[in-house]
């Protein structure tokens, strides 16, 4: 699976075996779900009557997926629907289709019955299929804010549950007391891994008050960095998608040379040796950036990394806080009071303290907030398995007693009197 995401997706060989890894944690969790699926019961709730409460499949579920994890979102989706006793219709991205195949394949081969998953190809129409089809009754996407709006939009209007995780905007921000190296380390690779094409890469680095004289090292740690073909040993950057994501980022770079910011480090121009004509971008650094840039306030979906001068670490929340985006965030910091200000104050639905990329294991949930989410349950974890399954509720009086019965019907509001 990892040498197919690398050799359709372009990701280092180590990336692409995160990517499936990452995925299968969520197929080992589904081994639990018979414990997440559980009803409640409570009895004589009034004289011989009982209450109970199950979960029930939902019956077709559909899922839309990216091409930045070919392997990890289309195993968010399927493993646990099925689980939940649903069957499932996988749209993968029409860039790289391939791994959703052959983990259809597996899955048939592991025992999966015949017609539980099925995988359908193709851009807008099949997209429409998904959120018109009547006997589909959810949906579950990730991508970008403006297929992600739309599909929410057409299908709830369809009536359908619909959970969307879109476009992000993360930021990082770095105190003075934090470790420096390890920091800066942090930092280049959640920024420029996996060429900056993952919804949690760090795409913002937020320095406060005399730690904006790190980032020349920052620069450093990024020029060390090797961009090659993703197959190849020692290779930290791959290939951008297409080239129009490489062209569309190497017009951010330049809308912040136009606007004034400092581009420390031009990853434009880059030439691989044998692949002349690859989607290659290398690290970039832009320094002296403020919240108004393009490239601040664009997704770049790149190996950029924007940076921005503050004073305190209040003002780090703020302009955190004002950002429409809230997928993740980070905080480098020894000092635990900074990190218990942060951690409430901030207005982001995944927070990172001395972690770059908290992305949470499966037993919790991917909570993104804001513009970076539609819908109100979250992929797996508990929410997962909600997501998936209709609660129902049942009341029943069996009277033992007949004697008890009255011979006097009642309109009243019934009570437990």
């Amino acid at each position: 699976l990892a040498e197919l995401v690398t050799l359709e997706q372009g990701k280092t060989k180590l990336d692409a075996w995160g990517d499936v890894f990452r995925g299968l944690e969520i197929v080992e969790h589904c081994a639990s779900v018979p414990s997440l699926i559980m009803g409640e019961t409570q009895q004589q709730i009034a004289t011989d009557m009982d209450t109970e409460s199950f979960r029930e499949p939902l019956g077709v579920c559909a899922g839309i997926t990216p091409f930045n994890f070919p392997a990890m979102i289309p195993l968010w989706m399927f493993p646990l629907a099925a689980t939940c006793g649903n069957t499932y219709v996988l749209k993968p991205s029409e860039q790289d289709p391939g791994c959703s195949m052959r983990l259809a394949e597996l899955a048939i081969e592991a025992g999966l019955p015949p017609g539980v998953l099925n995988i359908i190809h193709g851009a807008h129409d099949a997209v429409n299929y998904v959120c018109d089809a009547p006997d589909i009754k959810a949906i579950s996407f990730v991508g970008s804010n403006q297929a992600g709006e739309y599909i929410f939009a057409r299908g709830t209007a369809n009536g359908k549950r619909v959970q969307a995780n879109l476009g992000a905007k993360n930021h990082a921000t770095v105190l003075a007391d934090c470790d420096k190296e390890a920091t800066l380390n942090a930092i280049a690779g959640a920024a420029f891994g996996a060429a900056g094409q993952r919804c949690m890469a760090l795409s913002v680095a937020l320095f406060v008050g005399e730690t904006k004289e790190w980032i020349p090292e920052l620069v450093e740690r990024a020029q060390a960095l090797k961009v090659n073909a993703g197959h190849v040993d020692g290779t930290d950057i791959g290939p951008m998608i297409t080239p129009q994501a490489k062209q569309r980022a190497e017009d951010l770079i330049q809308s912040a040379i136009d606007e004034g910011a400092d581009v420390l480090l031009d990853g434009r121009g880059v030439v691989v040796p044998g692949y002349e004509t690859g989607n290659f971008l290398g690290p970039t650094v832009i320094a002296n950036a403020t919240g108004d840039m393009q490239c601040y306030q664009e997704e770049i979906f790149g190996p950029v990394l924007v940076c921005v001068n503050v004073d305190t670490l209040e003002e780090a929340i703020a302009f955190t806080n004002a950002n429409p985006y809230g997928n993740g965030c980070a905080l480098f910091t020894s000092n635990g009071g900074a990190a218990r200000k942060y951690r409430h104050e901030i207005d982001v639905g995944q927070v990172g303290i001395n972690v770059p990329i908290p992305v949470p294991l499966p037993f919790f949930s991917f909570t993104g907030s804001r513009a970076s989410i539609r819908g109100d349950l979250n992929f797996y974890g508990k929410t997962g398995v909600q997501f998936f399954t209709n609660l129902k509720t049942v009341v029943s009086q069996w009277k033992f007693d007949e004697t008890t019965v009255s011979k006097k019907a009642t309109t009243a509001m019934p009570t437990m009197n």
